[in-house]
């Protein structure tokens, strides 16, 4: 007779009693085999879930960058956006196109003049001028080549004591046997152009023919670190004195070769960028304090990032979460399968509305009155989403995809009054692409060099970033720049500023 399943019997019934003992065993062991695997297959689901979204991780749906996405197809969300966007490659319609800059003749070595001698139909013979001739220039470079000036200091003996005098530098000559254009040009580079000290070597000595030691080109590197000191700090506090800015950090390396970093700690390369002034720093930690030594315990402006607990500090007034970040969160969501997908489109579509909505503001065919008006009843649709999903039962341990996508709702819900600041304020941006780019040389400057050996390495990355980033915004030249520097260093003269130049 078949034995009843146990979990059915609230009492030991006859049947069961009646079974012979060795098929009692049989079943028990089988039931027992039987939950084992039933708990062993959730825990493999789970994990199975999990790494296919992993493997799914691309830069729409993760901080990956888009360098390492390859030749892959595109997602669903991306194909979807992107339906009704297809295109050629190449040039547009309407896209103005680019004609070949020409200089003015005040710039030009050599003028020829050429004319024609007869005409090309009848050969009749031509005279006169044309008073717009066709211009054809040819950009060439001049050899390179080192301009050495040498000082020569005699040392006389005296005839009456018989001591021996050298000759000093006169003030307006620098104890550094490289000029302040050279020092500049290896802080320039190092930099802006991420050139090891053996590729600036290689460099310095193929085009202008310079010997120079990689011990020498570090010399000039702290030099210049150390010249730049209280500009950067200036610049620091400038930004700090905006009524907005964009925040973010991203990973570091900064080894232990002076004792400052015993512990091996992982680095953070953090950056603050306004319009004019970008401010970069290493800290060897990405906690809170780190946010609020960088941006200020005092700041009363609006700061725009992501949603990193480390800013905490603010007041959600005070911020602007990134829309793009949200975005990689919610394709995230409508990449998992059941209720993950469900809530992650929502939200995907009501993340697309509103900036449809905002490109119109930008564009002047949306006043902002009636873009907060219809973004009000938006506001609610997407708050209400949020809530539903927040609500929905985890257990506190529980990892699975669903659980990510109801703990993810969770956090953007207790930030949710910073999703909207730009909606009311003017010129805040919804995204923080200002502060990412800006990290992007920095991040390519990390994967070649493998960061930095020691804290003074990780001052020079900070402070020529700094310098570069700031510069190019303002439209001024870097190597001029840094040559300024160096020469006011050296010869104990005002510094220039990275502020704005006032118009």
């Amino acid at each position: 007779m078949k034995a009843k399943p146990l979990e059915e019997e609230n009492v030991i019934g006859k049947d069961w009693l009646e079974t012979p003992m060795s098929v009692q065993e049989i079943v028990m062991t089988l039931r027992a085999d039987n939950q084992e695997l039933r708990a062993e297959n959730g825990i493999l689901r789970q994990r199975l879930e999990l790494l296919e979204e992993q493997v799914k991780q691309n830069s729409q749906n993760s901080s990956q960058p888009p360098s390492k996405d390859g030749f892959g197809k595109k997602s669903a969300v991306e194909s979807l956006e992107n339906k009704e966007e297809k295109r050629k490659r190449g040039g547009q319609t309407g896209h103005k196109g680019h004609e070949r800059h020409l200089y003015e003749a005040s710039k030009c070595e050599e003028i020829h003049e050429h004319l024609p001698e007869i005409c090309k139909v009848c050969g009749s013979a031509l005279s006169g001028e044309d008073e717009a001739p066709y211009r054809h220039q040819i950009v060439e470079i001049p050899p390179l080549k080192m301009q050495i000036t040498e000082h020569r200091l005699h040392e006389l003996e005296c005839q009456h004591c018989r001591q021996k005098t050298r000759a000093k530098l006169p003030i307006n000559v620098s104890a550094s046997s490289y000029g302040e254009r050279l020092s500049a040009l290896v802080a320039w580079f190092s930099s802006d152009y991420r050139q090891s000290h053996g590729q600036l070597q290689q460099m310095l000595k193929r085009l202008f023919g310079i010997e120079i030691s990689r011990a020498s080109i570090s010399r000039l590197r702290t030099e210049m670190s150390d010249a730049l000191a209280s500009i950067v700090t200036e610049a620091h506090e400038y930004v700090q004195s905006q009524p907005q800015m964009h925040s973010d950090e991203t990973g570091f390396v900064q080894g232990n070769c002076d004792g400052n970093n015993p512990e091996k700690s992982k680095a953070w390369l953090w950056v603050l960028v306004t319009k004019y002034v970008s401010v970069f720093k290493v800290f060897l930690s990405r906690a809170k304090e780190s946010a609020q030594e960088m941006i200020g315990e005092t700041y009363a402006g609006i700061v725009i990032s992501d949603r990193y607990s480390g800013y905490t500090g603010l007041d959600v007034s005070q911020r602007q979460v990134c829309w793009a970040h949200l975005k990689r969160d919610f394709t995230a969501m409508s990449e998992r399968c059941g209720i993950s997908q469900k809530i992650g489109l929502a939200l995907l579509k009501r993340q697309r509305r509103l900036f449809h909505w905002w490109y119109r503001v930008r564009d002047g065919t949306l006043s902002r009155e009636q873009f907060q008006i219809m973004v009000n009843a938006l506001r609610q649709g997407f708050k209400t989403e949020l809530e539903s999903a927040a609500a929905l039962p985890i257990s506190r341990k529980e990892k699975s995809p669903l659980a990510k996508t109801v703990r993810t709702c969770q956090q953007i819900l207790k930030l949710e009054p910073s999703l909207w600041t730009f909606v009311f304020i003017n010129d805040i941006e919804p995204t923080n692409n200002a502060a990412e780019q800006a990290l992007r040389p920095a991040v390519i400057w990390r994967r070649t060099s493998f960061g930095s050996q020691s804290a003074s390495g990780s001052q020079f990355v900070a402070r020529l970033l700094s310098v570069v980033v700031s510069l190019k915004a303002q439209g001024r030249d870097v190597w001029d720049f840094l040559t300024l520097v160096s020469r006011s260093a050296r010869f104990d003269l005002p510094l220039p500023s990275l502020l704005p130049l006032s118009p």
